[in-house]
């Protein structure tokens, strides 16, 4: 007996509605079907539905317009919405306004099944999650994604309304900026939640095994399968796989690939029966896969497949306000790990300086290498930039040979005695009490100007001994 029970058809096509009335009741469901979206509403005004299956473009009222509506007054209502001239962005709409799905016309009567089968599944869970509301709550899966600045704050926000529906999402970003703990995220804050999550590194499998390793193999497929393989696929039933790289597959395996997004099923190597498999695909590239698509490496089809929804993950030059807080919480995890006496308390202002004025194009891993460096070489209690990796030196002198604002000559060698760390101290407070100058006072636009974060600025006003009011009153053309 199917979970769900009432199912609301919404096509203007005569033929849809015949077709999916026909097989949606051969698998037990009661189905009523209507031709617009007006007829829709007024159906779901008058009697109780589980499911709704709308087209987008109707008379009347459209399929986005009875989504939203429809949600408005039913929010448990589980809806799919099927369109011949989908796009990206309409799908993203779709599954925004709270779609469980977005189908692309054609498709196969069996495809609907599927997707219901699947929906099922995550009420399934819905119910269960409830039965357990009572137990403690951890900390949120987003509380891994360090940084408040708007950017990170916005991928957050994206992040969690893709993350309830069981679409597939793209997403890009450099590397070393945490596409796995955005995946991750994805799954932990899905239905999905309590099934596997499954990693695969696409670049890192040799060619010739990757479709044995995705999508397992029969005995005897191929020289030394003596028995039979699961494939990865297979393993991550129920729940999320997690494709790196995916941009590196070769044609053979994005084929198969593509069959599981549309068909739901696999095949394994040397095998002639295809099985079933309900797992959401999270995909990862630093690649340009439109690109690849330009140049034949990668197939259309796919690309479109996969890129219904695309969370792009910022490069911490981007956001230089989250430096010195995920320096921060990297210091204070390292003490915990190497249990560190006496314990790094902070960053001093020299070393706060050298991480902030750094590009970091490893991004967030390469951040993180460097404190867990420093939290391994620094004596006391305090982080010196005698402790950072040389490149941040070698990055702040040679910023620091660029033409600088007029008013802010640098100190010359011979008047510091060589010394970086004295030289480095001058150049900061100068800069700092121009800014303010220029900002009549006003810490926050001058931590803007900096590039630093508001509370990195109150720190470096305290170590300096510089009051940000006075040196306001000054005026911007006054030393």
């Amino acid at each position: 007996m199917a979970t769900f029970r009432a199912v609301l058809v919404a096509d203007d096509e005569a033929s849809i509605r015949h077709v999916l009335s026909l097989v949606l009741s051969e698998h037990g469901y009661e189905v009523r079907a209507v031709a617009d979206g007006e007829e829709a509403l007024k159906e779901l005004g008058a009697r109780h539905y589980d499911v709704v299956i709308s087209d987008v473009r109707m008379p009347k009222v459209d399929g986005l317009n009875l989504l939203k509506t429809a949600l408005a007054s039913h929010p448990d209502l589980t809806f799919l919405v099927m369109s011949a001239y989908g796009s990206k962005d309409q799908a993203l709409e779709a599954v925004a306004a709270g779609a469980y799905d977005f189908i692309q016309k054609p498709f196969k009567p069996e495809e609907i099944v599927f997707v219901l089968k699947k929906a099922e599944e995550r009420q399934r869970l819905v119910r269960e999650n409830r039965r357990l509301r009572g137990q403690p709550e951890t900390a949120s899966p987003l509380d891994r994604l360090l940084g408040e600045s708007e950017a990170m704050a916005s991928l957050k926000r994206q992040l969690t309304r893709v993350a309830p529906v069981s679409t597939t999402v793209l997403v890009a970003g450099e590397s070393g900026t945490g596409k796995e703990l955005v995946a991750r995220a994805i799954h932990e804050l899905s239905l999905r939640a309590q099934e596997p999550f499954i990693t695969v590194n696409c670049g890192a499998i040799p060619a010739g095994l990757i479709e044995s390793e995705l999508f397992g193999h029969a005995r005897g497929a191929f020289t030394d399968a003596r028995q039979a393989r699961r494939g990865l696929f297979s393993e991550a039933d129920g729940g999320t796989i997690f494709l790196d790289e995916v941009g590196e597959l070769p044609m053979a395996a994005q084929v198969k690939l593509l069959r599981v997004l549309q068909e739901g099923e696999v095949r394994p190597v040397g095998e002639s029966r295809a099985e079933k498999v309900d797992v959401r695909v999270v995909a990862a590239t630093l690649r340009d896969l439109s690109r690849l698509v330009e140049k034949g490496e990668f197939r259309e089809d796919l690309y479109f497949r996969l890129n219904v929804v695309q969370l792009k993950v910022p490069p911490l030059r981007e956001r230089k306000g989250d430096v010195l807080p995920l320096a921060t919480a990297f210091l204070e995890r390292f003490n915990r790990e190497f249990n560190r006496e006496p314990p790094l308390e902070r960053f001093g202002p020299e070393a706060e300086a050298l991480l902030t004025a750094y590009a970091w194009p490893g991004n967030v891993r390469e951040l993180e290498n460097a404190v867990e460096r420093a939290v391994l070489l620094a004596d006391g209690r305090v982080v010196v930039p005698e402790n950072l990796p040389e490149k941040l030196w070698s990055a702040r002198l040679s910023a620091t040979a660029q033409p600088q604002p007029a008013g802010l000559e640098l100190p010359r060698p011979e008047a510091v005695q060589f010394s970086l760390k004295r030289a480095i101290h001058e150049v900061e407070e100068r800069f700092i009490r121009a800014a303010l100058r220029r900002t009549r006072g006003n810490r926050t636009r001058a931590a803007e100007l900096l590039e630093i974060s508001h509370r990195a600025l109150l720190y470096k006003l305290k170590d300096y001994g510089i009051d940000a009011d006075a040196e306001g009153e000054k005026g911007p053309g006054e030393g």
